[in-house]
């Protein structure tokens, strides 16, 4: 038994805690260091080795954001958060300004926008078509990708943010600041969210140093950057008892990319009709202005199926792996979307009937579903995972870290380069991510029930 005199003194305690702040905040600027010097490197490192030279490299980083992550809630909150966001605006700045590497998708957003401005619907002409012969020039045009045989993909609400933004300036760094300011409203609500929760703020390094948002966003310029802000936005006015504000901006998210809809069943009530209504009505009022081509609205969407092997199912992960051991069975790929609907339904029901909710139970039910989605239909691209990346800091757990790293693993863009086949890239990138959930697992089945201190916020969409 010890006694008073064998207690540390409070000035001690306060003195040891202040140098383990200090400690804490000096590794954080090491770990700040090295991602500056692996992003400042990628670039360079992929013209010379190609895709996998940039795969390496973006998975050292988003290590490095794994571990910034830990330390950072060891360090002092005011003084971690500056130098947080320091880093990432310097990331971003760095990015902003180098050419789109990975991806040509973001010419076809200045184009869109170029197109309305000339008064013409995006999805009535390819680019190629010579009415628009005027409207092209030697920087936006030439890089446009299905610029000779493809209408636009993009849904109405793209299509609006193309517009707007194009008003501005029509070109790759307006539309990329645009999408950046998208992001800072993703990182503010992430920080919200985070007080709400009662979990340090400093958090937020998981989301701000990851290599996904840094390349998909700040160099790529990705439209779900877009859908990520809507949907976290319609999260917190549900979360502060404003469901119909709540459903218009996840309306609006899926009118960018539209698996934002699986976000619904985490903030409806059973048998509440007027959310329906209200998303209904959303999705009506941004179509009204494009319908002069008719069915022509949904654009390229079918021939997008088709070439990403959705139709046959070829490229779909799982499945692939069950007709490598047991064979093509006709009717297969049938039985795996039925099977995938199911599943996704069963997380969704559950979800919409969770009697008692709070902003963890909402974030922890969305998590699933989006991790789901993204696991069973496993997209070929790497910036479909953008909608996890809010959640590692959210949410944090191997499963949704794995997926979102190992998503960079799907980067195929060096045609010189020898690339892996991308069966290979996503059993590696998938692989991880079922281990991850298995020891998940694992620990949860073998640790005691704690109660987790999140906070207590409820949530109500009635």
């Amino acid at each position: 038994m010890g006694n008073a005199s064998d207690a540390i003194p409070s000035e001690r305690l306060s003195a040891l805690g202040g140098e383990r702040g200090r400690s804490a905040l000096l590794l954080l600027g090491l770990l700040a260091a090295s991602s500056i010097t692996l992003t400042l490197a990628t670039p360079f490192a992929f013209r010379a080795g190609g895709d996998q030279a940039y795969m390496a490299l973006a998975i050292a980083t988003g290590l490095a954001a794994v571990a910034a992550t830990r330390v950072a809630e060891g360090a002092p909150e005011a003084r971690a958060l500056w130098l947080i966001v320091g880093v990432a605006v310097l990331l971003r700045g760095i990015l902003l300004f180098t050419e789109p590497l990975l991806s040509t998708d973001i010419y076809r957003y200045v184009w869109d926008g170029r197109v309305q401005a000339a008064g013409i619907n995006p999805y009535r002409l390819i680019p190629a078509d010579g009415a628009l012969a005027s409207l092209r020039d030697a920087d936006i045009y030439p890089n446009i990708n299905r610029a000779g045989y493809a209408v636009t993909i993009y849904p109405p609400v793209a299509q609006m943010f193309f517009f707007l933004v194009t008003r501005l300036g029509e070109n790759v760094t307006a539309m990329k600041l645009a999408l950046l300011a998208c992001e800072a409203a993703t990182a503010t609500l992430i920080v919200l969210m985070l007080r709400r929760l009662r979990r340090p703020v400093t958090r937020l390094v998981a989301y701000a140093w990851h290599p996904l948002p840094l390349w998909e966003i700040a160099n790529n310029g990705h439209v779900d950057a877009l859908m990520v802000a809507l949907m976290l936005l319609g999260i917190w006015f549900t979360v502060g008892g404003r469901p119909v504000r709540g459903a218009v901006s996840i309306a609006l998210a899926a009118l960018v990319k539209p698996y934002a809809i699986l976000v619904l069943p985490a903030l409806w009530r059973p048998w509440n009709w007027k959310i329906p209504l209200v998303v209904s009505a959303v999705i009506a009022a941004c179509y009204a202005p494009y319908l002069s081509v008719g069915w022509g609205v949904f654009g390229f969407t079918t021939g997008y199926i088709s070439e990403e092997g959705l139709r046959t199912g070829d490229l779909v992960w799982a499945l692939a792996v069950w007709r490598q051991i047991f064979g093509l069975i006709t009717g297969d790929y049938a039985v795996y979307l039925a099977g995938s609907a199911a599943v996704i339904a069963a997380l969704a029901i559950v979800a919409a009937k969770r009697e008692v909710r709070s902003l963890e139970t909402t974030l922890t039910d969305v998590n699933r579903l989006l991790l789901a989605f993204l696991f069973l239909l496993s997209p070929n691209y790497p910036w479909y995972f953008l909608a996890a990346t809010p959640f590692v800091a959210l949410i944090g757990g191997a499963p949704v870290w794995t997926i979102t790293i190992g998503a960079v693993l799907l980067q195929e863009e060096a045609a010189w380069d020898g690339s892996v086949p991308i069966l290979v890239s996503k059993s590696v990138h998938f692989g991880a991510f079922l281990v991850a959930c298995a020891y998940v697992s694992w620990r949860a089945l073998g640790a005691p029930r704690q109660k987790v201190g999140y906070g207590d916020a409820r949530l109500d969409a009635r």
